[in-house]
């Protein structure tokens, strides 16, 4: 398992019957996490102490209560800034566990000793680019949303990274990648973070279950011809680490050599000494 574990302003506290308590700089939330099946005693005082609670619904989604938290507060990861909010459906507006690849590829690039351009789909609010960004990359950033793409922007001013080579794009990922193959474009990093289920800015649907194969056989054509990684999150629990490995497999590494490795992402619980799994992710990396 890859363990973010060099987090200061972040930690899991403890998680126990569906939910996790965590620490957000100097704030506590409780929120559902559908991994957390067994039920431990809740000795911890932040389960008594929160600042917000995301309650899910019987009825699908749910809703926050809050608790003297503010509307926006922001943490840090090593040399990045990030401005958090609650928002839709129990979200902050980042994924820590994602820290784990982050320092992966950001080692990478630094040891590259060339100028290394990456395209960051799914790109989220940002935290893959600005890793990226960083350690020197220039960095294509895709994300359907328009207000996600806004976020993202804020965090790279934030990090002191507002100036840096960054292309901010709002469209249908996949659309996007189809027109970079007509254009001639090429990275030498991919990063994809897709959703399990999600609509473009058009209502172009998206199951990860049906698109996820096809799109990296499309996204593979744009890595360049001295390409340095290709990186395949998945939240979605029924998409096994090997099944990451598999599709990468057959699709880079068949015109790329290198290798893949893939495993379970996890965050250390500090009252069990445990590790919440959160996901999977997939790497592909040249020899």
């Amino acid at each position: 398992m890859w363990i973010a574990d060099q987090w200061n302003d972040y930690e899991v506290i403890d998680c126990s019957a569906g939910e996790k308590l965590e620490r957000w700089g100097d704030y506590l939330l409780v929120r559902p996490d559908p991994q957390v099946i067994w039920t431990t005693p809740k000795k911890e005082k932040g389960w008594k102490k929160m600042n917000g609670h995301y309650h899910r619904s019987s009825r699908g989604g749910g809703e926050w209560e809050f608790f003297d938290l503010p509307q926006q507060w922001s943490i840090g990861y090593k040399s990045l800034t990030f401005n958090l909010k609650p928002f839709s459906f129990k979200h902050t507006g980042l994924f820590p566990e994602q820290a784990a690849n982050w320092d992966w590829f950001s080692e990478k690039i630094r040891r590259a000793n060339r100028p290394i351009s990456v395209l960051n789909l799914f790109a989220y609010t940002g935290g893959a680019t600005l890793a990226a960004a960083a350690a020197g990359a220039s960095v294509c950033h895709v994300d359907a949303s328009k207000g996600m793409v806004t976020w993202a922007k804020e965090n790279a001013v934030s990090s002191g990274l507002g100036d840096a080579p960054i292309r901010w794009i709002v469209d249908d990922c996949v659309k996007f990648v189809e027109r970079e193959i007509r254009r001639g474009h090429h990275y030498d990093g991919i990063i994809m973070d897709p959703p399990s289920y999600g609509r473009g800015p058009k209502g172009e649907i998206w199951k990860i279950e049906e698109s996820i194969y096809p799109f990296v056989q499309l996204a593979s054509q744009l890595l360049s011809d001295q390409p340095l990684f290709f990186l395949i999150n998945s939240y979605t629990t029924g998409l096994a680490p090997s099944v990451l490995s598999y599709m990468i497999s057959t699709e880079v590494v068949k015109h790329h050599g290198g290798h893949v490795k893939a495993d379970e992402l996890g965050l250390p619980v500090s009252a069990s000494g445990l590790v919440l799994p959160c996901g999977a992710s997939g790497r592909w990396e040249a020899d």
